[in-house]
């Protein structure tokens, strides 16, 4: 009798985070399972804003932890490492962690002597996205490592300044709060302006100007925006108002680069409804989603206001913000104003594009226990419990039938009808104390076609076994990691057992990825 070659056969898939089979211990003392140091690295990095607490790691351990592993792949899996931070930077939005990881890679490079793979000036370049990240990479290195900042961080700073720097960048990122101006970082790195762009050596020169003669800088007169901006801070400050209120007032502040952040200075006075109508049209989308309570307070018109609604909820818009999914949540605590319920609701849809409609039935667990209620960054107040609970609510909503559930100490199912708001559905999550995710996954599988998870995997209670052993072996068992703490609740990179991270949607990628019989790869690598 055939036992393989059979019309049903199908081939086992795995993804790339992978279990080496060693037992460590979780922090709340379940059975763990250790990674090995690409997992770990990763599942690290997708999590990580650098230098912030985590429920169970200090933001020095955690950093300290994160630096070792990159060093360590730098010199012996370069490949690898340089694609995790070119895509760590771009597709993963997470500009510290890369900044960070790019600078640890090029010294521990340099102090091995390693040549081979991707280059330290090429790492450099690709991790530096925004103008005011040059600054950033250096101020590192020089707080880390001394002002003596080795030749390749500074032509790989000198190659993306040149693609960088502007006339508005100029405005927006060299202030005085800085400690590496835009001149300084010229004269350090000696950049050179781009051949291909014959103003740049005006706007490099004009740098310089400001930084070192602030007094007698004076802009390029091929630079418009620069010439324009000059000419708005030297009207008298009596005069500036009416600038605002004037017919044409917006883009002239639009022309001049002007920022909502440097308006109420320039005016010397409140952000009312007028300033802000004024500067509404110029701002970015997600500028504007960060101000809509400032909005309701300074009174703007529903005509304007509908005008930022459509911009905000704008597919295209928010696919070009590239924020994380959660911040239209802090919009919606934070913006009690009845106008912006739906334009969020809309946004947060469109930002979980990559949720995929699984077919079947789906069991979707959603860890609400303490050690996910810490904040994700200082200057945040949102935390990883919501972030599962978004991503878990939209996983059921497009499944075809999903049973969707909380748990912690205890465990419970989180009621919801199809096409209802997932703002709404957030509402009835709570926080559940401990973690018992083997109890929650005994008590609520039932034949499901697979289960999913999301949590940061410490959990306790291994009487039992882990979590992913109460489900059957050829039952697909998905741990979506919101934490990137060293130990796994359960095997992965074996059939069936599979391992993602992330404050994204981006992992959900590769769940149709692996039901279709395809072995899932790196994220830059797919």
């Amino acid at each position: 009798m055939s036992r393989f070659n059979r019309k049903t056969a199908r081939a086992q898939p795995t993804s790339r985070v992978t279990s080496t089979g060693r037992i460590l211990r979780t922090f709340q003392g379940g059975r763990g399972r250790e990674r090995d140091a690409r997992s770990e690295l990763f599942l690290l990095a997708v999590a990580n804003f650098v230098a912030q607490d985590t429920f169970y790691e200090t933001g020095a351990d955690r950093d300290d932890r994160f630096a070792t592993l990159v060093r360590e792949l730098a010199v012996t899996d370069p490949e690898w490492t340089a694609g995790l931070l070119g895509w760590l930077r771009g597709e993963g939005n997470l500009r510290t962690a890369s900044v960070v990881g790019a600078a640890e890679y090029v010294k521990a490079r340099l102090d091995a002597g390693a040549t081979g793979g991707p280059s330290n000036r090429q790492v450099v370049d690709s991790v530096l996205r925004r103008p005011d990240e040059p600054g950033e990479l250096l101020a590192y290195w020089t707080a880390t490592y001394g002002r003596n900042v080795p030749k390749p961080v500074k032509r790989g700073v000198a190659d993306a300044v040149r693609r960088l720097y502007s006339g508005k960048s100029l405005l927006k990122y060299d202030t005085a709060a800085k400690g590496y101006r835009f001149g300084d970082i010229l004269n350090l790195v000696h950049a050179v302006p781009d051949p291909d762009k014959p103003w740049q050596g005006e706007l490099f020169r004009y740098a310089l100007d400001r930084r070192h003669h602030p007094d007698t800088a004076v802009p390029p007169a091929s630079n418009r925006t620069l010439v324009a901006h000059r000419e708005l801070m030297a009207l008298p400050v009596a005069e500036r108002r009416a600038v605002v209120t004037s017919e044409g007032g917006a883009e002239r502040l639009a022309a001049a680069g002007m920022t909502w952040e440097a308006l109420a200075g320039w005016l010397q006075g409140p952000m009312d409804k007028e300033a802000w109508e004024a500067v509404i049209p110029s701002m970015g989308a997600m500028a504007l989603v960060r101000n809509l309570r400032n909005f309701d307070q300074a009174g703007v018109s529903d005509e304007v206001a509908a005008q930022v609604a459509a911009r905000i909820s704008d597919p295209a818009e928010v696919a070009r913000s590239r924020q994380f999914p959660f911040r239209y949540l802090a919009a919606y605590q934070h913006a009690p104003s009845l106008r912006w319920a739906y334009p969020l609701e809309q946004a947060l849809g469109h930002s979980l594009a990559n949720v995929p409609a699984l077919p079947g039935r789906t069991l979707v667990l959603v860890d609400r226990s303490g050690s996910m209620w810490g904040p994700l960054s200082s200057r945040s107040q949102l935390n990883r419990a919501d972030a599962a609970a978004i991503f878990g609510t939209a996983l059921a909503l497009r499944a075809e039938r999903a049973d969707l559930v909380q748990f912690g100490t205890t465990s419970a199912e989180v009621r919801f009808r199809k096409g209802e708001s997932v703002l709404k559905i957030l509402e009835r999550f709570g926080n559940l104390g401990g973690t018992d995710t083997t109890g929650a996954v005994r008590r609520h599988y039932r034949k499901h076609d697979r289960v999913l998870i999301v949590t940061d995997e410490q959990y306790a209670y291994s009487h039992y076994g882990d979590p992913t052993e109460q489900v059957p072996a050829d039952v697909p068992v998905y741990t979506w990691n919101l934490a990137g703490y060293r130990a796994g609740h359960g095997p992965s990179g074996k059939a069936n057992r599979h391992t993602f991270g992330g404050l994204s949607d981006a992992a959900f990628r590769m769940v149709p990825l692996l039901e279709s019989a395809r072995d899932a790869d790196w994220p830059w690598a797919a």
